[in-house]
């Protein structure tokens, strides 16, 4: 097998398709040969259909049952029922055939389906169509899967090229962002002081990693008595549960607001994680308890935090810097720059 995926850091991938003349079969079956991934069929609970049949009239139909109301599942075609935990994968590649310049009506139930499993989710995605651009099946993934992070632009095969596959394919795994082990953990970074945070692994998370992934996130959070908090600046899946939140959790308030606690309370929240290894008397300190207007800014762990380089002028002095670049005298707990390297205290 030829591995273009460095299996050691990379987080596990399926492999996501379906394929009625059996080019996107041939198509998975290249792919698997260059990649470690798992692999799920999908197929339409109707078996023997003829989609094509009378100038394409039953596919057309189901097309137009979709586009006509896209938000009900009940315009979706039924398909077998799946048993594949996505909550096992952070990379995805969906191969889909192009039915009429659109995605195949299936792999659209299966999507719509799954659209909140694959929140946060690397995705890439590989078309196979006679000769239509793929645009449109483009268009239906991102309507489809609005919270998740593309690996790439689509691979698209046709008649004329499908036979030079392999290359290919190889050639655009290359160009692919896979996601890497650890996406369980973030950044919380206040006064010039950072923190590690290990995240659950719920919808409201890999929202948020989603998100993130695009950029960090600053929000101005207030003291409230047990913690600090305010508006998240968009909203994510609420999975709210009544609990009792210990110093160092972080939990979702009412879908949109973040609260970052240094006491106890009881509530019912959606939880996101907690911060790593600070006693409650850090907590305070790190959290600036007592005060309003706080600025915190929240970013993943791999290569998303606010600095990328430190000033050559302070690379070799054995001071202390956040990663923000801001010198700090008097570092507690937490991760800093001395002397040009990240240094864990």
């Amino acid at each position: 097998m030829l591995t273009l995926l460095s299996t050691d850091a990379t987080a596990k991938t399926l492999v996501v398709y379906y394929s009625y003349t059996g080019n996107c079969h041939e198509i998975v079956n290249t792919l698997t040969n260059q990649i470690e991934a798992d692999v799920l069929e999908i197929q339409p609970a109707e078996k023997g259909l003829k989609y094509e049949a009378n100038n394409y009239a039953l596919g057309t139909q189901l097309l137009n049952a979709i586009k006509e109301n896209p938000n009900n599942a009940s315009s979706y075609p039924a398909i077998d029922p799946v048993t594949t935990s996505l909550s096992d994968y952070q990379n995805i590649i969906i191969v889909t055939p192009l039915w009429w310049s659109q995605m195949a009506a299936i792999m659209q139930s299966y999507l719509f389906q799954s659209a909140s499993q694959m929140a946060g989710k690397h995705v890439g995605m590989i078309v196979s169509s006679h000769s239509s651009g793929i645009s449109g099946v483009v268009s239906d993934a991102e309507r489809l899967l609005p919270h998740v992070t593309w690996m790439g632009d689509a691979l698209w095969i046709n008649r004329s090229n499908h036979s030079n596959r392999a290359s290919l394919i190889e050639n655009w795994l290359k160009t692919l962002t896979f996601a890497e082990k650890n996406m369980d953990k973030m950044y919380i970074t206040i006064g010039g002081q950072t923190q590690s945070v290990t995240l659950v692994n719920n919808t409201a998370t890999q929202e948020l990693v989603a998100a993130l992934q695009n950029a960090p996130i600053t929000v101005t959070l207030n003291d409230n008595n047990f913690e600090i908090w305010g508006a998240l600046g968009r909203s994510l899946t609420t999975k709210n549960e009544q609990m009792t939140v210990q110093p160092g959790d972080i939990v979702l308030y009412n879908g949109s607001n973040i609260c970052i606690f240094y006491a106890s309370n009881s509530w019912s929240y959606t939880r996101l994680g907690k911060i790593d290894g600070l006693s409650e008397s850090e907590l305070r300190t790190f959290l600036k308890a007592g005060q309003n207007n706080i600025s915190v800014t929240l970013s993943l762990t791999s290569g998303t935090t606010a600095i990328k380089s430190i000033n050559s002028n302070h690379k070799k002095d054995g001071a202390y810097y956040s990663l923000d670049g801001v010198k700090v005298e008097n570092p507690s707990k937490g991760i800093y720059i001395k002397n040009g390297k990240k240094v864990i205290l």
